[in-house]
């Protein structure tokens, strides 16, 4: 798995669901346990279920794991502050659509557009990277944009 690079915010949400899991396996053990003590497992949907879940959970389990495994922290204390990066903050300006729009530079995994965290992979997100206030940048796709940056800030995490 090649390395992902992540906010400090992003990465203790991983270690957190990482956690969360762990605590599942352990009531899904004691589930799979009652259901096994209901007799004949060929005709028991509560052990199918819990089985299932049990898959379902350590599949999670080493998800979650290869991805800590392979996080990259955002060190701020390297960071040009003043260029577009995991972790900023940015107000942008569409020109085609004449609106201020304002994204978090997030890694891939922590994308969540519907809350204005938008990936550094995403075209608009490769477009800003290393850009600063007052650039304007071109993003290419189906209908080029034209975005003009109007400020650039920090995560607060």
């Amino acid at each position: 798995m090649e390395q992902k690079t992540y906010t400090q915010a992003g990465y203790d949400a991983l270690k957190n669901e990482l956690a969360d899991i762990n605590e599942k396996i352990e009531i899904n053990k004691k589930d799979i346990s009652t259901a096994r003590s209901y007799g004949d497992l060929s005709e028991n949907s509560e052990y199918d279920e819990a089985k299932q879940e049990q898959g379902k959970l350590h599949a999670r389990k080493a998800e979650l794991e290869e991805m800590i495994a392979h996080a990259k922290i955002v060190d701020e204390s390297q960071i040009d502050w003043q260029k577009i990066s995991v972790g900023s903050i940015v107000t942008l300006f569409n020109v085609e659509r004449n609106a201020e729009f304002t994204y978090h530079i997030v890694g891939s995994y922590e994308t969540d557009p519907k809350n204005g965290k938008i990936s550094d992979s995403s075209p608009v997100g490769l477009a800003l990277i290393g850009a600063q206030e007052g650039d304007e940048v071109v993003v290419a796709g189906v209908k080029e944009q034209h975005l003009k940056i109007k400020s650039v800030t920090r995560a607060k995490d």
